[in-house]
């Protein structure tokens, strides 16, 4: 009785342990992201902003997001499975992106991300795809006319983003609101809430294009902002592929036609400076930059 009641605990701490220790119930494949493992799923997940104009948006009538990232998250599926359409298109935020490709619920996201030495310790990003810098946007007639001009004022930021961290440190004595969606600090700047926006000059140019008899960009770039593709640590299977998509728009002159359709401008004058720069490169630009 006493060796059968030993066998059984024995059984019993074994199975324990192999549960514990992942044998029977693995915990994910540290390769569930690899392009091999996209390539079996038949389809690429990839995160993308629903509020941030023309980088993605979502159109209340269609219910369908477009954009500049949106095309681009597209031509990576086009590169990966020859069709554009074998993407899934999963919303982010700049709060939740990395940590969602961190943990493996998207392969990579295309959405407005600063390349910084911060964000390298925990992510991969692709070479450079865009260049934005920090700006602000304010009511028509405001007195405000750069960051200078913020001290004692209310300025919105979005939460866990770049330009709130850079806002906070050059303007100290701002009273720095954030939220997780832009729409929600344009909501406080027509509400006399907040006295400015500030992010990336893209993204704001997007919203005073949609009220440009009330709102306004002002401030200049005072940041050197590269943007970058965030896949998971340590996946170099799919940032090549991302790397090589990128290589591939610029060579065919498609990067081009994006530019010109959702940013309605030719290509800057530098952009054989910062596109495709590689990801260390511009983290070192970024955290070296003097703001202007």
């Amino acid at each position: 009785m006493t060796l059968a009641r030993g066998a059984v605990l024995a059984a019993t701490l074994s199975l324990a342990a192999t549960l514990v220790l992942g044998g029977s119930v693995p915990a994910r494949a540290a390769d569930d992201n690899s392009l091999d493992a996209i390539k079996k799923r038949g389809t690429i997940k990839i995160g993308v902003k629903y509020d941030a104009p023309p980088f993605g948006s979502l159109s209340p009538q269609t219910n369908q997001v477009t954009g500049f990232d949106v095309d681009i998250a597209r031509a990576i599926a086009k590169k990966i499975f020859g069709s554009p359409d074998k993407v899934e298109l999963v919303q982010v935020k700049s709060d939740n992106r990395i940590p969602l490709v961190q943990n493996g619920d998207i392969d990579a996201f295309v959405a407005t991300a600063t390349i910084t030495p911060a964000r390298m310790k925990t992510i991969d990003f692709s070479n450079v795809y865009y260049r934005a810098g920090q700006s602000l946007l304010v009511k028509k007639n405001s007195t405000i006319k750069s960051y200078k001009d913020l001290d004692g004022k209310g300025v919105c930021s979005v939460q866990g983003s770049t330009p709130e961290q850079t806002i906070r440190r050059l303007v100290p004595k701002a009273n720095v609101v954030v939220f997780e969606t832009y729409p929600e600090c344009l909501t406080a700047l027509r509400g006399g809430r907040v006295d400015a926006v500030t992010t990336d000059n893209v993204i704001l140019g997007g919203y005073e294009a949609q009220d440009p008899n009330n709102l306004e960009l002002v401030g200049g770039l005072f940041t050197f902002e590269p943007y970058g593709i965030g896949i998971r640590k340590g996946n170099t299977s799919l940032t090549k592929a991302v790397n090589d998509t990128l290589a591939d728009l610029k060579k065919s002159g498609e990067y081009a036609k994006l530019h010109q359709q959702w940013l309605k401008k030719p290509l800057p004058a530098d952009f054989n400076q910062w596109y495709d720069m590689p990801a260390a490169t511009a983290a070192d630009q970024f955290a070296n930059q003097k703001p202007g």
